[in-house]
């Protein structure tokens, strides 16, 4: 089932539920396309903006997507816990495959895969996640929910847990969106000063 999102927008709930258990080069592959769009769709809107102009733009663009995220699982308490981390880990993974497509990156090696896939474990605090058979993206949630834990007392109440729950996934997409200029950043420097030698 292949649903199309908005150019700045993620896919719906049902394929949140699929993209659970898909591998990572499915998610990575998948978001190189999207994430072109997007990166389109921002030239057109903003011509002449700046590299690192355009970063922190995608970045709060996915950050305002994880707070809404946040708002609405909020709302459901436990029951949403699940749902929230994947979406998150799906932002994370989108947000570092934009800004790598930025600094022009080509994610299609399996080793610029990896690099994306570092990033986000990176911005949350788990070793680095090696290759394999089970889903990444419940990797990443398991890594999340280990590093988080259950705030209990925020799930419970949906007053305060809404509040809670969008400043935190907006705070992660924040944090990885950060790892992944700072990275891609750092390569795109280096390469220039190895052109200049």
């Amino acid at each position: 089932m292949n649903q199309r999102a908005p150019a700045w927008g993620v896919p719906s709930a049902r394929s949140f539920r699929d993209l659970a258990f898909r591998q990572v080069d499915e998610v990575i592959l998948g978001e190189i396309e999207r994430g072109g769009r997007r990166l389109r769709t921002l030239n057109e809107t903003n011509p002449g903006i700046a590299r690192r102009e355009a970063v922190d733009l995608l970045i709060d663009r996915k950050m305002s997507f994880a707070g809404t995220g946040g708002l609405v699982s909020g709302v459901f308490g436990l029951a949403a816990v699940p749902l929230d981390l994947v979406m998150v880990s799906y932002l994370q993974i989108s947000v570092a495959v934009d800004v790598a497509l930025l600094y022009g990156v080509n994610l299609k090696s399996r080793a610029a895969q990896q690099e994306v896939l570092d990033i986000v474990a990176r911005g949350n605090g788990v070793r680095p996640i090696l290759r394999g058979g089970t889903p990444i993206l419940a990797r990443l949630a398991f890594g999340l929910l280990r590093r988080r834990g259950w705030p209990g007392v925020g799930r419970a109440v949906p007053l305060i847990a809404m509040p809670v729950c969008a400043w935190m996934n907006s705070r992660d997409i924040q944090r990885v969106g950060r790892i992944a200029r700072l990275h891609y950043e750092g390569l795109a420097k280096l390469a220039a000063r190895r052109g200049r030698s």
